[in-house]
């Protein structure tokens, strides 16, 4: 499995966590809880890494 670098950040105005990443390009996901992102993250990154 390739490895990618996925970065997420607290947005305080916004009060949500956002995930991004320079090595998949059309990464930008949101979610109020951490886990959850992370959870949506990784459903998202087969599909858009094809």
């Amino acid at each position: 499995m390739k490895g990618y670098n996925i970065q997420l950040a607290w947005d305080d105005e916004a009060k949500v966590w956002i995930a991004t990443s320079d090595d998949i390009p059309g990464l930008i996901l949101e979610n109020e809880s951490a886990d959850k992102l992370i959870r949506r993250v990784m459903l998202a990154v087969p599909e858009l890494s094809n």
